[in-house]
């Protein structure tokens, strides 16, 4: 995702001088190609994601449409309050870019898990949240934040995503049917999407028909989207590789509380506690019961208890 991120970011700057690219010293050999055609429109602040933040909101205020750029929480959490005041109060043009969210970066620990971000960021007035589960989704993400005149949040995965749209996407702001199915579905964001086509697939086994459906935009969310869903399936599974609390289940369940003909949302996510585990992703996520194994297994024991 996030190479292809780059190479939608180095097209639209060829005609776009305003654009500006700040990484906070990384991201090298993934950002060289960016570097080497727009130098003058790059920038290496240093690991100082306070200092980057409001340096981006100053070049904002002059017409700039500034990108930050860094390690899953780095751009947001550790810099939490420049993002409210600078960016998010004044509403400045400015695209943060998170690499490695949820456990892409698990064998670096605690301090790269990146599994609270949506809920903290979609409680700030005028973010909105792009969170593509493949680079066709992220190539579309970027696009639409450049677009939006204003403060954007793209979750991307830390590279080698597997393709799963198998069309072109026209938007990431509806929500995006990979599989149909009968009766139930699994709602998911992010490249933990893979995990739910996974799980749709040995759901097959128990006579289970599991459609699957990408939300790469989460706020402002699709919510005629998630009407229709809530009315036409019976088994409602949202899933992510973020806390349950106040994350995309959270988005889904507050829309169902207001659907009066909705079916009961089961949000699938990491429990309220801190992942004290050091290991690949593939392996937190099974650790944390997000894998495609643990999600077959919860989402045929709700069904099949009917």
């Amino acid at each position: 995702m996030r190479n292809e991120f780059v190479e939608e970011l180095c097209y639209l700057a060829k005609n776009d001088k305003d654009i500006i690219l700040i990484t906070g010293d990384l991201g090298f050999g993934v950002l060289n190609k960016f570097w080497d055609l727009y130098p003058k429109q790059f920038i290496n602040s240093g690991i100082c994601e306070q200092a980057m933040t409001s340096f981006a909101s100053g070049m904002a205020v002059e017409g700039k449409t500034v990108f930050t750029y860094s390690i899953g929480n780095f751009p947001t959490l550790r810099c939490l309050e420049q993002v409210r005041n600078d960016i998010c109060y004044t509403k400045a043009n400015i695209k943060i870019v998170s690499i490695g969210t949820g456990f892409a970066y698990g064998t670096h620990g605690i301090s790269h898990h990146t599994t609270e971000d949506i809920a903290i960021m979609r409680a700030l007035p005028e973010m909105r949240i792009f969170s593509p589960c493949d680079p066709v989704e992220a190539v579309v993400a970027t696009r639409e934040a450049y677009e939006h005149k204003g403060p954007c949040y793209i979750r991307l995965g830390k590279g080698g995503e597997p393709t799963l749209n198998k069309s072109s996407v026209l938007s990431c702001k509806e929500a995006i049917l990979l599989k149909d199915g009968k009766k139930t579905a699994i709602l998911a964001t992010g490249s933990i999407v893979g995990e739910a086509l996974l799980s749709a697939e040995h759901l097959q086994k128990s006579n289970i028909d599991c459609a699957v459906y990408s939300f790469p935009m989460i706020k402002p969310i699709d919510i005629s989207s998630v009407n229709y869903i809530l009315n036409k399936y019976e088994y409602i599974f949202t899933l992510e590789e973020h806390t349950i609390i106040g994350g995309f289940g959270s988005t889904i369940a507050e829309i169902a509380a207001q659907n009066t003909n909705s079916s009961q949302v089961i949000r699938l996510g990491i429990n309220d506690t801190f992942c004290s585990e050091v290991g690949s992703q593939a392996y937190l996520r099974s650790f944390c019961g997000i894998d495609a194994e643990h999600i077959t297994k919860r989402i045929v024991d709700r069904v099949k208890s009917k």
